[in-house]
């Protein structure tokens, strides 16, 4: 007899392991696969090296799911977000503006945690709830769906019948495809490389977004490490130049990220290894099919900018969550309000993302000019101020 399950979620990510622990706390019956073994730990050669900053709309889904709690002790506050432009002939800022978020809330913008720590503390919170069943190792490779109901093939030769099934299995997500779902995808020619370093400026729980060319180059603060401040990078650049610097002996590749940096933090020491990332824009052309939703990267890809791509991926689950009763899981009308609920501001999220980029991407000096006059005149507006930082963030005023 084939398993069933109230809610199925193929991906088991961040955002599909988020899901899967706030529909488990919900009483839901849930099952959560993915074909890769979530890696917990920092020292592990395939660890994600990234990290992440939660947004202050998406504490509350965090809360719901039972993660806020543990997530909270490792969590490094972003109180101030600064912009700085150096892209002059020589790298080093001539714009900068800082947005505290004193300015418009008594919550700091945000809270940062590294993507390998999140992995761990999902994992451990879903191995808390009975009505949670975790199978990494495990994904999805068939679906049928009916009108009551959807039958998940998984490459274990198993199939398993849920009332709702949620892709959060990536931008390539097989669900997606299985139901004949299109995207629209925008390439920027760009790849990212993300790493920590140490640095002898404390950050101050300051997140620094630098822009020359090629795209930014962001610090977020973390704990300290062995006694020095650290913060995590992420350092856009076109595919070739990323090539090129993730070749570069250790001394070389300190030398050109020092240069880049501009010297805000004094001088950078790296503090881990180097791990590359595609950046794209993409966006589903409906979030759901029968019996399904999509969420997170399966409905929408931005590059990392601003903070919006998991914080846009708890909002999903956040409309998610408040449309579902257990009468109205996964029926059509619950899945067209998702879509009507999520749509407008995903659409209007990946196209501002987008067009930040390539305005950070600019090489000719003119347009680089242009660039730093328009973000000064912008950002020195306290009215545009505010209203920037609560779009930004996703609270109304």
């Amino acid at each position: 007899m084939r398993e069933q399950y109230d809610v199925v979620i193929s991906g088991g990510g961040i955002a599909g392991m988020t899901a899967a622990a706030a529909f488990g706390s919900l009483g839901y019956s849930v099952l959560c696969v993915d074909p890769a073994p979530p890696i917990i730990a920092e020292s592990d050669p395939g660890s994600d090296l990234r990290s992440t900053a939660f947004l202050q709309p998406s504490v509350d889904i965090l809360e719901k799911a039972g993660l806020w709690a543990r997530f909270q002790a490792h969590a490094m506050p972003l109180q101030v977000m600064r912009i700085v432009d150096a892209g002059g002939e020589d790298p080093t800022p001539r714009v900068s503006h800082s947005f505290d978020a004193s300015d418009i809330s008594d919550q700091p913008f945000g809270w940062n945690l590294p993507n390998w720590l999140l992995k761990r503390e999902c994992a451990a919170r879903l191995a808390e709830l009975p009505n949670v069943t975790f199978r990494p190792g495990i994904g999805t490779r068939r679906l049928t769906t009916r009108e009551t109901a959807a039958l998940i093939g998984l490459t274990d030769g198993t199939t398993v019948v849920a009332k709702l099934l949620i892709a959060a299995d990536g931008r390539n997500s097989p669900m997606r495809q299985a139901l004949g779902i299109g995207v629209r995808t925008t390439r920027f020619g760009q790849k990212a490389l993300a790493f920590a370093v140490t640095h002898s400026v404390p950050h101050e729980n300051v997140s620094t977004e630098i822009h020359r060319s090629g795209g930014p180059f962001t610090f977020v603060p973390l704990p300290d490490k062995d006694g020095q401040p650290c913060s995590a990078i992420v350092w856009m650049e076109t595919g070739p130049e990323v090539a090129r610097l993730s070749a570069l002996p250790r001394a070389a590749f300190e030398e050109e990220m020092n240069t880049r940096s501009c010297g805000l933090f004094g001088p950078l020491k790296l503090a881990s290894r180097l791990t590359v990332w595609p950046i794209i824009s993409q966006i589903a052309e409906r979030f759901h099919g029968e019996r399904t939703a999509l969420m997170a990267e399966a409905a929408h890809v931005v590059p990392p900018i601003g903070a919006q791509g998991l914080n846009m991926s708890l909002a999903d689950l956040s409309a998610l969550v408040a449309l579902a009763t257990p009468e109205t899981l996964g029926t059509p009308a619950m899945l067209s309000a998702y879509h009507r609920r999520r749509a407008p501001d995903v659409a209007m999220r990946v196209a501002g993302v987008g067009m930040l980029n390539r305005a950070s991407m600019m090489h000719a000096q003119p347009l680089r000019d242009m660039r730093a006059k328009v973000l000064d005149v912008m950002y020195s507006a306290a009215p545009v101020r505010r209203t920037l930082m609560q779009m930004g963030i996703g609270v109304r005023s």
